[in-house]
């Protein structure tokens, strides 16, 4: 059951997913503005890195799309067609219409797909969460809206001139399918001050004495028999991601696992089905399997596909095929011929995540631009300097020559990088192999083991299961020769 899905999850849904067989859905969408929500890393600037603004450049236009998608909901004849239709009188043909256009066609079949116990969890802004609110209202009946849940972000206030209160919160708005639904009351920890008020039994168990007032005695109260003070609709006291913290994945609208299994723990049970199709870094996806319940995520680049493989893999030990399904991404080498020519992007991304390389880009990590031979990066530490060395990573998926390899050798020289890898989907030429072994090894002071400075790999290669050759991205030397195992930091900390 538990499956990640790479698409479009609007085709996903409707092709994989049979009515009422999901039990909780969390969605996280990107939120309705001039720019690009599904841009996953900023380089130092601020700016996105240009492959994905160029993959994601018409997601909030009217474009042939948008106004093929607003035919078929309207003329489908749902509660929600009639208001579709007067919101693009009212709004007009832009950026806002195509995004909630988008949404509609979508919560349609999130509504379906939904068990009659089960429960939707949308998380927006303000900037379309008044509009996203009426369209809930058509789908799911506005007698079914259950709570508007307002989690307050910390964080410091920057001085500005906009002339405007600052915006400091999130909305979730939760909506059940019926009045069966599957709730669990939710409580707070109890305050340092009111644990302060108990006392140890002699078998350790904490208790105080009480007043009984309706009975005029004393009662014995224990503390594990006390519930905290219950969660309402105004969640201040789950705090955002802080650059520092482990759970980090340096993914700009992560939301913190607490948040995630709240909602989880309130309308789920074990062994229930969650879905997130809008699943990015796959935060309820690891709140999901940490609280034991089935998962299924979707998303639309293979970016997030590979992120979230690298996290189950890091936090639970999951392995895919083996614990979990992956649908969509390609399995030989004709499918993914197919999607290089479909999307380079997407086929790059792709090739990075086997072998666990990270976008050039990633995490301030300034991007070098196509022209400059650098698509992908893997770092490691070799010695007990703690010195992170590079590994720059080309991806190619037409036609190669012995001159991208000599290209690589005097990128390697220039950014002063120990070792380069050519994932190409075409066979390399002979010509191709001479200059990569030309290219001599990087040895290793910690290993005391040489390795080829430039190694070609086809993704015939890589599908086999060949490795690259590398030192350990997943050791550090702390002193001498002891070595302490960590979790390999692909995307962490970034």
């Amino acid at each position: 059951m538990n499956t990640l899905y790479y698409g479009d999850n609007l085709p996903i849904l409707k092709k994989h997913f049979p009515s009422e067989s999901v039990d909780l859905i969390y969605l996280d969408p990107p939120f309705n503005s001039n720019r690009n929500y599904n841009v996953l890393f900023k380089d130092e600037s601020g700016t996105e890195a240009d492959a994905q603004i160029t993959a994601f450049e018409d997601t909030w236009h009217w474009t042939q799309d948008a106004e093929r998608l607003y035919h078929d909901v309207v003329t489908a004849s749902l509660p929600v067609s009639g208001l579709l239709s007067s919101l693009r009188f009212t709004i007009g043909t832009n950026q806002m219409m195509a995004y909630l256009v988008m949404m509609t066609a979508r919560l349609i079949e999130l509504h379906r797909v939904l068990k009659a116990t089960g429960s939707l969890y949308l998380h927006c802004d303000p900037t379309a969460s008044h509009y996203l609110k009426i369209i809930l209202d058509e789908i799911f009946g506005f007698d079914r809206m259950r709570s508007e849940i307002i989690w307050r972000r910390y964080g410091g206030f920057k001085r500005s001139s906009a002339k405007k209160f600052p915006h400091k919160h999130d909305t979730i708005l939760f909506y059940s399918k019926s009045e069966e639904l599957t709730f669990h009351p939710q409580f707070k920890e109890h305050k340092k001050e009111y644990i302060r008020r108990f006392k140890k039994d002699d078998q350790g168990r904490l208790y105080r004495d009480d007043v009984n007032p309706t009975k005029g005695g004393r009662r014995i109260i224990y503390f594990d028999e006390v519930e905290g003070d219950l969660i309402d609709s105004l969640w201040t006291d789950i705090f955002p991601i802080n650059p520092l913290a482990a759970e980090r994945l340096g993914y700009p609208t992560q939301k913190p696992v607490a948040l995630l299994e709240r909602i989880i723990k309130a309308s789920s049970n074990e062994g229930d089905v969650v879905l997130d199709p809008f699943c990015g870094c796959g935060t309820a996806i690891a709140a999901a399997q940490n609280l034991n319940r089935k998962w299924i995520g979707i998303d639309i680049t293979h970016l997030s596909i590979a992120l979230m493989k690298y996290r189950l893999k890091d936090t639970f030990h999951l392995e895919p095929k083996k614990d979990y399904s992956v649908v969509g991404e390609p399995e030989d080498v004709s499918s993914a011929r197919q999607l290089a020519n479909d999307d380079r992007y997407q086929f790059q991304w792709w090739a990075l995540s086997l072998i666990k390389a990270r976008p050039a880009g990633a995490g301030g990590e300034k991007k070098k631009g196509a022209d400059k031979g650098i698509d992908g990066l893997i770092t490691f530490i070799d010695d007990q300097s703690g010195k992170g060395k590079r590994v720059l990573i080309q991806v190619k998926s037409g036609h190669v020559k012995s001159g991208d390899i000599r290209d690589m050798v005097g990128v390697l020289d220039r950014e002063k990088a120990e070792i380069g890898i050519f994932i190409t989907l075409n066979e390399p030429t002979r010509d191709m192999i001479t200059e990569a072994v030309s290219a001599g090894y990087y040895h290793s002071e910690g290993w005391q083991r040489d390795y080829p400075k430039v190694q070609i790999l086809t993704i015939a290669d890589l599908l086999n299961g060949k490795p690259v050759q590398l030192p350990p991205t997943s050791t550090t030397f702390k002193n001498g020769n002891s070595i302490v195992r960590e979790p390999d930091q692909i995307y962490l900390n970034l």
